[in-house]
């Protein structure tokens, strides 16, 4: 009885492996992505602002990177996954921007090209009254930025929001 437990359950295992393997690819429209991390890297991928008051207003900081690659990157898309926060790009002194969340009005292109060993800067700029007296408390952003060929250079921050 045993044997045939075991063979059940094998057998299942192995149809269920064939089924998901032969599957219809359901994100075949979508565009592929990367996340090798080595070509744009950034000095921190993380900040916390720590304990901000609606009633100061706007808080800003800046995210370093450097095209650690032998060739020229060009930064294609660049977005944040909140209305209440912006984000510039700064690369040579040329300003792109300021990028929101996709939906939420106008979200400029960009087409910047990074070469190797240039850096460059990402402002992220958060508002805290952006969502009302209903905005308080914990609150966790991303700001995006994709390469041409894909790679996802993500940077995130913190912050604690008081009235």
């Amino acid at each position: 009885m045993k044997n045939i437990i075991i063979g059940l359950g094998l057998t299942t295992l192995v149809i269920g492996i064939l089924l998901w393997l032969g599957g219809p690819n359901r994100n075949a429209n979508a565009t592929p992505v990367s996340t090798d991390p080595s070509k744009l890297i950034a000095v921190e991928t993380a900040y916390d602002f720590g304990t901000i008051s609606m009633a100061n207003g706007k808080v800003t900081h800046d995210f370093i990177f450097k095209n650690t690659d032998a060739t020229d990157i060009t930064i294609n898309k660049m977005f944040t996954s909140c209305m209440c926060t912006r984000a510039v790009l700064i690369v040579n002194g040329k300003e792109d921007g300021p990028f929101g969340m996709p939906g939420m009005g106008f979200l400029p292109s960009v087409s910047e090209t990074i070469t190797p060993g240039t850096e460059g800067t990402i402002r992220v700029t958060f508002d805290p009254n952006a969502h009302g007296p209903a905005g308080v408390g914990t609150i966790d952003r991303v700001v995006t930025a994709q390469t041409d060929d894909g790679a996802l250079l993500e940077l995130r921050f913190h912050a604690v929001v008081t009235p």
